[in-house]
């Protein structure tokens, strides 16, 4: 399924959808975080996904992680709670959604980063190397969170 992001766009179409969203910011011994080339758009992004029924948000956030990336993952903590109505997500089939994201900080256990059907490319970044990199600015707002140090509950 095709999707289309719009972010602060006065173009953007009206949301008919809330759906909560949970994944990692994964940070390995070297200080370097885990990301993700989205087949889609073909930004770089935190693993993140859909919350299923009968699902905690920390075990969402742990299997989308593994899934999108190959990656096994402990939670640490929470970077934050992320909901923009000026972030908007139309997918093709007519689902316009609203994103409303629950970030949690989380290292590594096991695994190799792979790419999937979801992303083209996975890999580890410091922080420097992210700044020359096609970020979603929704993510970039995630990350600054976490490198700032402040990790807010609510944005």
């Amino acid at each position: 399924m095709g999707r289309r992001e719009f972010y602060f766009d006065e173009n953007a179409p009206a949301a008919n959808t809330l759906v909560p969203a949970c994944g990692t910011l994964v940070v390995d011994g070297a200080g370097r975080i885990l990301m993700q080339q989205r087949r889609d758009t073909g930004q770089w992004a935190l693993p993140m996904g859909k919350m299923e029924l009968g699902e905690r948000p920390t075990e969402c956030a742990i299997r989308e992680t593994e899934e999108e990336t190959g990656i096994r993952v402990e939670i640490l903590s929470l970077v934050g709670i992320f909901s923009e109505p000026n972030h908007i997500v139309a997918y093709t089939d007519g689902e316009v959604r609203q994103e409303f994201e629950i970030t949690y900080l989380a290292r590594p256990v096991t695994g190799d980063p792979l790419s999937n059907d979801e992303a083209s490319d996975v890999g580890w970044f410091t922080l420097e190397e992210l700044r020359e990199m096609d970020v979603h600015p929704s993510m970039r707002r995630q990350i600054a969170a976490y490198a700032d140090g402040k990790m807010p509950f609510l944005q």
